[in-house]
């Protein structure tokens, strides 16, 4: 399994079961003042990063996946979700990406 780079100390949360999400699907998930973005790589891996756009802070859960790449339903912008590195224009600003981890059945993201 692919997991997104560490990026924070924490605690491990639940954040879905592991069939969820089918490739290249994306949920939203939200836990203690954070919002983020699950999303399945075509292997069937799990990444999370945060979950606004740095553009307009439009949420991308609501947005297309391709491949590696999660692109902003406002004005189109990407992300390459297992980084968080903004890919196209708009979006200029990379976001935060979050370890994840998959045991008993359940995704759990380090928050």
């Amino acid at each position: 399994m692919e997991e997104a780079r560490l990026t924070n100390e924490g605690e491990w949360v639940a954040a879905c079961a592991d069939n969820a999400l089918g490739a290249e699907e994306v949920l939203r998930f939200d836990h203690g003042g954070h919002s983020l973005v699950i999303v399945r790589s075509p292997e069937g891996g799990y990444f999370a990063m945060e979950g606004h756009c740095s553009h307009e802070k439009v949420h991308l859960a609501d947005g297309i996946v391709d491949g590696y790449i999660i692109e902003c339903p406002k004005h189109f912008g990407t992300f390459d979700y297992r980084t968080g590195e903004a890919r196209a224009l708009p979006a200029c600003i990379d976001l935060r990406s979050y370890e994840v981890k998959v045991e008993s059945d359940t995704v759990f993201v380090k928050i």
